[in-house]
């Protein structure tokens, strides 16, 4: 791709939310080493990216009237209806060649259009989430428990869409999904993941739409910037011992993250209080840690299956690395994402979501030995081709060398 773009600034506005954040760092790597745009990244003044990572990049910290109490509790409706309070001084320090807002920062939308600057915005989950965010604005006196098929996205039923309880956070799904930038809509997907959604949206929108995931390895190529694990999930002891139990009686191999102040005690503690047996088969064949890589992780020829909440930055990796899915999902996309691994591509098992042993013992064997779980492992390895494939010269890349010409000139 031979753009030489060093005069034109790209600010890059991400909201303070790790599974945001990632994705928006890994497109100004790609947008700065693949086209040579200068980048300036706005970004808010708690849970800020390292400059140190990204020595290339401007970096315009944010202030907002947030209290502790709701940075702590990462209350996602008041942080981003905060952010949202934005001004025109983000975005006017310079001349600027184009916007990329969040999603979730709607506010940038009407901001751009005051100041005349072209505007593009990033979503960062998948193209059929999008979708269902218009299923739930048009359909809100549907029983959201249902499980009928949502009509035009099969073969998600009404209790995979996303749940939207309060109003407030009503109101903001309406407002994001109502943003339509000036140059188009950039989707960290993939044409052979989500075609069909990706003509939809393109109807629905009238702008240029941009598929050019997966962003993180298209990045990779470019810089040796890593991706961190951004699944935040704490559960009680009891549970854990539930785990623990059903990893050891699948008599599977195992690499297990189980992060600080996840329970009261030190994990060499808790270890101890654990039946003598689990204690011993965990030793042997499970490796329990703190944190670890996500992405070199799933990439390691040994692992063959992924135990994941299926946030849509977890599923790209590991859609991306071939490994199949033991989909738990919890709030937001998942229920989208795990329905997508499970019944669209079939590279994942749904199971009961029952924290006991036994069920996690089956849900285990089921992955990782039985003949169903052998399939996935095929499906997946092909879904892999596919889609480093799409990276190297095809869909994604043409996706990516249609959005840097767009950039350009929109200021001839």
């Amino acid at each position: 791709m031979e753009h030489q773009s060093s005069e034109h600034r790209l600010v890059l506005i991400p909201p303070p939310f790790q599974g945001h954040l990632t994705p928006m760092l890994q497109l100004a790597t790609i947008l700065h080493s693949i086209a040579g745009f200068s980048i300036t990244i706005a970004h808010a003044h708690f849970n800020s990216p390292d400059p140190s990572n990204h020595p290339n990049f401007c970096f315009l910290p944010l202030f907002y009237v947030l209290s502790d109490t709701h940075i702590s509790s990462k209350n996602v409706v008041d942080i981003t209806a905060t952010l949202n309070t934005m001004h025109a001084a983000i975005t006017n320090h310079e001349k600027i060649a184009c916007v990329i807002y969040d999603g979730l920062m709607y506010s940038i939308d009407s901001v751009a259009r005051e100041l005349q600057l072209p505007s593009i915005v990033l979503r960062t989950t998948s193209a059929t989430n999008l979708l269902t965010y218009h299923a739930f604005v048009q359909r809100q006196s549907k029983d959201f428990m249902s499980l009928d098929l949502v009509p035009e996205l099969e073969p998600l039923r009404f209790k995979d869409l996303p749940m939207f309880n309060s109003g407030v956070m009503q109101q903001q799904i309406a407002k994001t999904i109502a943003v339509k930038p000036s140059l188009g809509v950039i989707c960290n997907t993939v044409d052979c993941l989500e075609e069909e959604s990706l003509h939809r949206l393109h109807r629905m929108y009238e702008v240029s739409f941009f598929p050019i995931g997966p962003l993180r390895v298209i990045a990779e190529e470019y810089s040796s910037y890593s991706c961190f694990l951004d699944e935040d999930y704490s559960c009680i002891e009891k549970e854990l011992t539930e785990v623990a139990c059903g990893l050891a009686n699948s008599k599977q191999n195992f690499l297990w993250v189980i992060r600080t102040g996840t329970i009261n005690n030190d994990v060499s503690e808790w270890l101890k209080s654990l039946p003598k047996d689990v204690r011993v088969a965990t030793e042997e064949r499970g490796y329990i840690v703190k944190w670890a890589p996500q992405g070199e992780v799933l990439a390691h020829q040994a692992v063959g299956g992924f135990w994941s909440h299926c946030g849509w930055n977890s599923t790209l990796e590991s859609l991306c690395e071939g490994v199949p899915i033991m989909c738990q999902p919890h709030f937001g996309d998942q229920r989208v994402n795990a329905r997508l691994l499970s019944h669209a591509w079939k590279v994942g098992i749904e199971w009961s979501y029952v924290m006991e042993r036994d069920e996690i013992e089956e849900a285990v064997r089921r992955l990782m030995v039985n003949q169903e779980g052998m399939e996935m492992r095929q499906r997946a390895l092909k879904l892999k081709n596919e889609i480093r494939l799409a990276v190297k010269g095809a869909s994604s890349y043409d996706a990516l060398n249609r959005l840097v010409k767009s950039i350009l000139s929109a200021n001839l």
